[in-house]
């Protein structure tokens, strides 16, 4: 790398927080960090979540936590927007404000038909925590309840949050949770066009039962979609069996070339081994083809939320990203399968230091970029945006057999 090509590469880190950076991207950019911990006016970033819209933006979202790191309390969902793939960032903007509560779980979808935003997120009130949900201790107007915007200026502006929980919460559902992550375009198949969401949630306890609610078995896996670009929402798959060995919890979601929908989920404290499960579904998110089961190819994968993306192309493979040991959210890796789903192969581990939440999303030029948290001393000191060619992700090639 030449002096100048160093300098400019340096100059794409060291933008002020909160002012536009500059709309050239530097020679070789590899990584960037769009949220750092402490800055805007914000104690922890945290639950990040990228899409590329059909102009080439990369939006990615966080939630601002503004009083400290836990789950509930005053929490925005914020946005930065980058026109280079993610070398450089514009200023922070807010999308949804907490002033007060709790707004997050950003679920951000391009709609391939028009090319709009679909955002849908959370919300609880900020004086309630998952455990006071779960054992059914909210009333419903400071519980879970969900909310969708729209962008039609590629990220620029968004509607303000309009409520769609009558239409995607069952009743006795208790906790619910919208990705985190991108949501899913579907592009093929008979329901091309359609917007998928996954999502999770919790059950209340049968009646005459001892248990609180709080217990693991109680978790649930689901998906929401909308036919119609995000004005209607109905309820699609539902996973919560209360199978001891799976307790399916966060969850995403890819479509696979033949048109089927890989969905994998978070294992929360099933007594099977290993903390992710998966399963496919063939309609397009209304039921999956089996109940979510445990995915041993992924075993060093932490209890953790996860992402995972189709790449586009010929023997193109399906990505997961996660941290990768088994007992420590550390050490964020890329995994790579080349038969849909059936196993995955660790491509790349992006480095050693403490790692959390991650968000896959596909860039120009053949790059795919991640989005996730990690930090020196923490898991969630910034959250970080890397850049990675296509070669890092792809399956060797075979060797040729040489002749005797």
């Amino acid at each position: 790398m030449t002096p100048l090509s160093r300098a400019l590469l340096a100059a794409a880190f060291l933008v002020p927080p909160g002012t536009a950076a500059p709309a050239v991207a530097a020679p070789g950019c590899v990584s960037s960090v769009p949220y750092t911990a402490g800055r805007d006016g914000y104690d922890t970033y945290r639950i990040p979540a990228a899409v590329r819209t059909r102009a080439g933006t990369v939006l990615a979202f966080a939630e601002g936590r503004r009083h400290g790191p836990g789950d509930s309390g005053d929490v925005d969902v914020v946005l930065r927007r980058s026109p280079d793939d993610g070398c450089t960032w514009g200023p922070l903007e807010l999308v949804a404000a907490g002033r007060g509560d709790t707004r997050g779980n950003p679920a951000p979808v391009v709609d391939p038909r028009t090319g709009r935003i679909v955002l849908v997120t959370s919300f609880n009130g900020g004086t309630v925590d998952e455990a006071q949900i779960m054992r059914g201790e909210v009333a419903p107007a400071r519980s879970r309840r969900v909310f969708v915007q729209t962008s039609a200026d590629d990220g620029r502006h968004f509607t303000p949050p309009r409520e769609i929980t009558a239409e995607v919460k069952r009743p006795g559902w208790r906790w619910y949770a919208t990705g985190p992550g991108h949501a899913l375009a579907l592009t093929r198949g008979p329901h091309s066009g359609r917007l998928l969401v996954p999502a999770n949630h919790s059950t209340a306890p049968p009646d005459g039962s001892p248990d609180t609610g709080q217990e693991a078995k109680y978790h649930g896996a689901h998906a929401l979609y909308s036919d119609d670009g995000g004005r209607h929402w109905h309820i699609g798959f539902v996973d919560d069996s209360r199978d001891a060995s799976a307790h399916p919890n966060e969850s995403s979601a890819a479509q696979l070339p033949d048109g089927r929908v890989y969905i994998s989920s978070r294992d929360q404290y099933g007594t099977g081994p290993g903390h992710r499960l998966d399963g496919n579904s063939r309609d397009g998110g209304e039921s999956l083809d089996r109940p979510l089961t445990v995915q041993h190819s992924l075993d060093d994968v932490p209890v953790v939320q996860g992402s995972v993306l189709q790449l586009h192309g010929p023997g193109a493979p399906l990505l997961f990203s996660g941290p990768s040991v088994r007992t420590a959210r550390r050490a964020m890796a890329i995994w790579r399968s080349t038969d849909g789903g059936a196993g995955f192969t660790k491509a790349l581990t992006l480095s050693t230091r403490p790692a959390a939440y991650s968000d896959l999303v596909g860039l120009g030029g053949g790059r795919t970029g991640i989005l996730y948290e990690t930090g020196a001393s923490g898991p969630y000191d910034t959250i970080e945006f890397r850049r990675i060619p296509a070669a890092g992700l792809a399956p060797p090639r075979p060797r040729p057999i040489l002749a005797r």
